[in-house]
């Protein structure tokens, strides 16, 4: 029976080096419980004659006994990290694992060395990792230990000791075989109404992401007719000399609304857009471990048939049931408590994600209101001067 306790989400924000990770910890409610600092940052280019592939540096810094060393230094490219990520699924079907982003993104091969991307996917590993320091249970995983202090090569030659070719092809048999039985017969409420709110969730969170993205392109378009409409106005002002300074001050104010607009596109591309994708992926990640956790529960209700159905070898069932029993009541309480574990940090994220993108719309507001005000305000004064030139005798 795995107990997990509740913590609080990851704080997005990332420290520019490790000198500065305890400094980012410091402040949090209790720091006495956090012995593992992971950043990952400084990509760097390899070419080969075969390939070209980006490393990250991975630091980690630890106060655990279990450590020989109180920081590490390695650098791993993104297929290790899927290496983790497969090592872990396999020693823990029913927890949820943090998701990585994809190999490619919409944009193409062509862009995969652009240094957004990079940046962009540097960035989600920092959080993968983070994320599983954070987990109580996954963080003291043997692998994932391997994967933070081996040399690159130690590295190598520990993934060559996984499972063979065989043993790998036996386990994805019986995968397929289990989830073709069809429903499982005794899956009880609880995962039932878990897998009720994971279909809705995906469905949410999926046209959100969509819309979020369609909203940025809109943004984007906006933000280019933008700098060109500016700049319009500053060349018609040229030959509009009774007009000019009013033309000027449009352009002026276009070109501080453009300015804002920046501010917030970068706000929605380094917020809101990677949550909610990010919440896309643990959407089918959580559609995994319930089926998962159907397979062991349909692997020991097919003994119980099978018991029931035969006369003989009733001891040896009976021995059988018993251990897929225990093994089904641990998968059930670990995927229950990493759920309400999970439930609270997607929570906590999305309040945090939405209450950021509301603050940063407000300052865009108020910052191109004060600058038409501010315009306005001037257009007035100089009308009113010119009025009284006028009256004057």
């Amino acid at each position: 029976d795995t107990s997990l306790a509740e913590v609080n989400s990851f704080s997005p924000s990332m420290p520019i080096s490790p000198s500065s990770m305890i400094n980012q910890y410091k402040f949090e409610d209790e720091p006495e419980l956090r012995d593992l600092f992971i950043t990952v940052d400084d990509p760097e280019s390899h070419i080969t004659a075969i390939e070209t592939f980006i490393t990250y540096r991975v630091v980690t810094k630890t106060s655990r006994s279990e450590f020989d060393s109180s920081e590490y230094e390695v650098r791993r490219r993104y297929q290790d990290f899927l290496w983790l990520k497969s090592k872990l699924e396999e020693a823990h079907p029913t927890l949820i694992i943090p998701p990585l982003p994809e190999k490619f993104i919409m944009k193409g091969m062509v862009e995969r060395f652009s240094d957004e991307f990079i940046e962009t996917r540097r960035k989600a590993l920092h959080k993968f990792l983070n994320r599983i320091a954070d987990h109580p249970t996954l963080t003291f995983n043997e692998d994932f230990k391997i994967f933070l202090t081996a040399q690159a090569w130690e590295l190598s030659s520990h993934k060559k000791q996984g499972p063979s070719l065989l043993s790998r092809m036996g386990q994805t048999v019986r995968a397929v075989a289990s989830s073709v039985r069809g429903a499982v017969k005794n899956r009880p409420g609880t995962f039932t109404e878990i897998n009720d709110y994971m279909e809705t969730f995906s469905q949410k969170i999926n046209l959100l992401d969509k819309i979020a993205h369609r909203i940025y392109k809109e943004e984007r378009d906006y933000f280019n007719e933008m700098k060109e409409y500016g700049p319009i106005h500053t060349l018609w002002s040229a030959s509009e000399e009774d007009i000019a300074d009013s033309l000027k001050g449009i352009a002026s104010c276009i070109d501080r609304c453009c300015k804002a607009t920046e501010k917030r596109m970068a706000g929605l591309s380094e917020n809101l857009l990677p949550i909610l994708h990010e919440y896309v992926l643990y959407s089918e990640i959580l559609m995994g471990v319930l089926k998962r956790r159907d397979q062991i529960q349909g692997e020991l209700d097919s003994k119980v048939d099978a018991l029931a159905n035969r006369k003989t070898e009733k001891d040896l069932f009976s021995e059988e049931i018993g251990k897929l029993e225990d093994k089904v009541e641990r998968a059930n309480n670990a995927l229950k408590a990493d759920w309400d574990r999970w439930k609270q940090n997607m929570q906590c994220d999305m309040r945090s994600t939405f209450t950021n993108v509301a603050e940063n719309n407000l300052h865009f507001y108020e910052e191109c209101l004060a600058t038409w005000e501010s315009f306005l305000a001037s257009q007035t004064v100089d009308l009113h001067v010119e009025e009284d030139s006028e009256d004057r005798p």
